[in-house]
């Protein structure tokens, strides 16, 4: 059975590119005046060298909003790019246009991928955040601590805090270039000096023309030495991934120079044994 999760002409647009350093950013060289320990309005600069995981949601009552937890691992993560958000870790993923204006965050309509999940829990999050961010919050950055934390609250109370990770643009120090892989339905056995008995993914790169359509031949199916960022493989299962690839600046030795992170999963299909 095949699944595909989004128009490949979408899947193939470029992905938005990092903005310059900011100074409170890490790994910047800038300099900087020490930083407020109030929350401050945060500009769309900063807010796009993190992902920001949802990891407290509270109501006017003071009550935790169970709709925005899937489980205790799972919540939803908003990324902001040029002028435009994207949220994920739900059934679907949503991107729309976005700027901050009066200290209020406002997003238009959001467009979504199509997927039918089976849980109703996981769709009712998307549903639940999607009404939030459409709510036009206020917002607001506390940059002390371990890490950033952005708020955002509504007019009728409800409280969301997310817990900001540097992107990878933000650790790798680049923008990465974009490749597509597939990935084969099943690992298998391969040699590695520094891990006994290793399965590893087996891959082959992709391409595609400007209108989305598989040119060339794909080659033969190669080990993959190493892991792949935000991809959990599935046994049983093949999938098309669009990645960007970072170089790696100074790696151990046997370590990659480069790291792989997914970006999006274009197609899927379940193989029989």
């Amino acid at each position: 059975m095949k699944y595909c999760l989004l128009l490949l002409p979408l899947a193939l647009a470029a992905c938005t590119p990092t903005p310059p350093s900011h100074p409170n950013a890490p790994g910047s060289t800038a300099t900087s005046s020490p930083t407020d320990s109030s929350a401050a309005t945060p500009d769309a600069t900063l807010l796009s060298q993190y992902q920001w995981q949802l990891n407290q949601a509270t109501g006017s009552d003071g009550k935790r909003i169970n709709a925005l937890f899937f489980d205790e691992n799972t919540s939803p993560q908003v990324e902001f790019g040029q002028a435009r958000l994207s949220v994920s870790k739900g059934c679907n993923r949503m991107n729309g246009g976005f700027q901050i204006k009066n200290g209020r965050l406002e997003v238009s309509p959001l467009a979504q991928t199509m997927m039918a999940c089976s849980n109703q829990a996981l769709m009712a999050m998307d549903v639940a955040i999607g009404e939030r961010l459409r709510a036009h919050p206020k917002l607001s950055l506390q940059t002390t601590g371990e890490a950033p934390l952005l708020r955002l609250v509504t007019d009728n109370g409800d409280t969301l805090q997310f817990i900001g990770k540097p992107t990878a643009e933000t650790r790798y120090g680049g923008e990465g270039t974009t490749v597509f892989m597939e990935v084969a339905a099943q690992t298998k056995p391969c040699s590695h000096p520094l891990i006994p008995n290793m399965e590893c993914l087996q891959v082959r790169e992709r391409n595609y023309d400007a209108n989305g359509l598989s040119v060339g031949t794909p080659g033969e199916w190669q080990p993959l030495y190493q892991s792949i960022e935000g991809y959990t493989h599935q046994a049983g299962v093949r999938n098309v991934l669009r990645l960007k690839r970072y170089a790696i600046k100074n790696p151990p030795a046997d370590a990659p120079n480069t790291a792989y992170v997914l970006n999006m999963v274009i197609e899927s299909e379940i193989v029989k044994p």
